[in-house]
């Protein structure tokens, strides 16, 4: 057996605001006021309780301002923002007001829906939970789409904007400072990324968690082979299989157990799985 994660250092709200909620140039018509459309709702039929919950949460903050990193405080709800370094004057009264950034909208509702605190962290992280149910590609665009779906903005592994799906072509979003939580027309422009379903349960392929900061993924079971996403610090991850495969040597243990991360595409040494080396319960990969 090793130790866990004794070394565990946790991460603060300034990393998670380094990578939330940036929307990227918009148009006119998306910088302006909050869409005339239909009122803040589940606007289609097939939505998960879970995901209702979730809207009706995120629906209760309308007008609510946004706020740079807002959200993001030790238990999910509004918090006074900061000011974005890439922003400092649209973002300068974020500071003063009580409110939400993009991630921090999500976080909040799915916490209000299911009573537990399942998608803390940055749009990136929130994108890549382990409690993910059905991904969606941007090529898809919103056919597929239930109410609750989250959708994202940006790379495979740099997503820097995220929303709540309403139905309809609807999304409620909390989008940039010196505006307010509102109801807008889905943006599938070059930036959208796709889609995620949120399951309100226990993590698909069992809840297990990263520790530490700055933990590389690969796109092989060895250190040397292409890196693919950097955990900023300690996440909830879905394992898909484990199997033994290039030993390593990591804050003074040494493992040769690697873990197939899906969601990820990717690798991670068991080193930086709490647990122990060979993880229970984890299948073994083909």
């Amino acid at each position: 057996m090793r130790r866990a994660g004794s070394a565990l250092r946790t991460a603060t709200v300034a990393v998670v605001a380094l990578t939330a909620c940036a929307v990227g140039p918009l148009t006119q018509a998306a910088q302006a006021a909050p869409s005339a459309g239909p009122a803040c709702g589940v606007l289609a039929q097939g939505a998960s309780a879970v995901a209702q919950s979730a809207i009706q949460a995120a629906c209760g903050q309308i007008g609510v301002w946004y706020t740079w990193a807002g959200g993001h405080g030790p238990q999910p709800g509004a918090t006074y923002g900061q000011v974005d370094p890439s922003d400092p004057e649209r973002s300068a009264h974020d500071p003063e007001r009580l409110g939400f950034d993009c991630s921090g909208l999500v976080r909040y509702a799915y916490a209000k829906a299911t009573g537990q605190d399942i998608l803390s962290g940055s749009a990136n992280t929130q994108y890549h939970t382990s409690h993910a149910s059905a991904r969606f590609t941007a090529d898809q665009g919103t056919g597929p789409l239930l109410p609750g779906d989250l959708l994202v903005w940006g790379g495979e592994n740099s997503i820097h904007h995220i929303a709540i799906y309403l139905g309809a072509g609807k999304m409620v979003e909390a989008q940039q400072s010196d505006t307010r939580i509102m109801v807008s027309d889905v943006r599938l422009n070059g930036e959208y990324h796709g889609a995620v379903r949120i399951d309100g349960g226990p993590a698909q392929g069992g809840d297990f968690s990263t520790w530490s900061t700055g933990v590389w993924t690969h796109t092989q079971p060895s250190t040397t082979s292409p890196r693919v996403h950097q955990f900023a610090g300690p996440t909830s991850v879905r394992i898909g299989c484990q199997k033994h495969a290039q030993p390593v040597t990591a804050e003074g243990t040494t493992n040769d157990a690697w873990s197939y991360l899906p969601d990820y595409e990717a690798w991670i040494t068991n080193i930086y799985i709490k647990g122990p080396a060979w993880l229970p319960g984890v299948p073994t990969c083909p």
